[in-house]
C-alpha cells in the first residue's frame, strides 16, 4: 500500500464512519447508568481518538506543539461540522455541548498521547513485526 496512503487510512475511515453515524436518526446506544450524559462521553473518545489518529500521521508526528495544535482544530472543525451535519438529519440536533466534546477530547487525547509514553507506546506497539526474507543468491 503507498506509504502516504497507509498512514491516513484509520483517520479517513474514522471520519466516514462519523459520518454515517451522524446521518442517521435514532443510534442504537447501550445503556449505561453513569451520572454523566453517554452521548457527551461518546463524542469525548471518539473525537479524542480522531485526533491521536490524525496526530500519528507523518505529517504531523515530529511536528512538535505544532503538530498536536493541527491536530486538535482539524478534530475541533470536523466536530462543528458533524454538528451542522446533523441540523440536517431528521431527529437530530445541534448541540453547543457535543461540539465542546468533540473538542475536550481531542485536547486530552493530543495531551495524553504526547506526555504518557505508556499510552504512546501502546498505540505504536505492533505484536506481529514483519520480517524481511534475505534476498536469495544465485548459485
Amino acid at each position: 500500500m503507498n506509504t502516504l496512503v497507509k498512514p491516513l487510512l484509520f483517520p479517513a475511515l474514522l471520519t466516514i464512519a462519523i459520518f454515517l453515524a451522524s446521518g442517521t436518526s435514532n443510534l442504537a446506544t447501550p445503556d449505561v447508568d453513569f451520572p454523566l450524559s453517554k452521548d457527551k462521553i461518546a463524542h469525548f473518545l471518539v473525537f479524542g481518538l480522531l485526533a491521536t489518529s490524525i496526530l500519528r500521521t507523518p505529517q504531523l508526528i515530529n511536528r512538535g506543539w505544532k503538530g498536536a495544535l493541527i491536530a486538535i482544530l482539524l478534530t475541533s472543525a470536523y466536530g462543528a461540522s458533524d454538528e451542522l451535519h446533523q441540523a440536517l438529519t431528521p431527529e437530530r440536533s445541534v448541540e453547543l455541548a457535543d461540539w465542546i466534546a468533540d473538542t475536550a477530547g481531542a485536547i486530552v487525547a493530543v495531551w495524553v498521547y504526547q506526555n504518557w509514553a505508556l499510552y504512546r507506546n501502546l498505540l505504536e506497539w505492533k505484536p506481529i513485526q514483519r520480517c524481511k526474507r534475505p534476498v536469495e543468491q544465485a548459485g
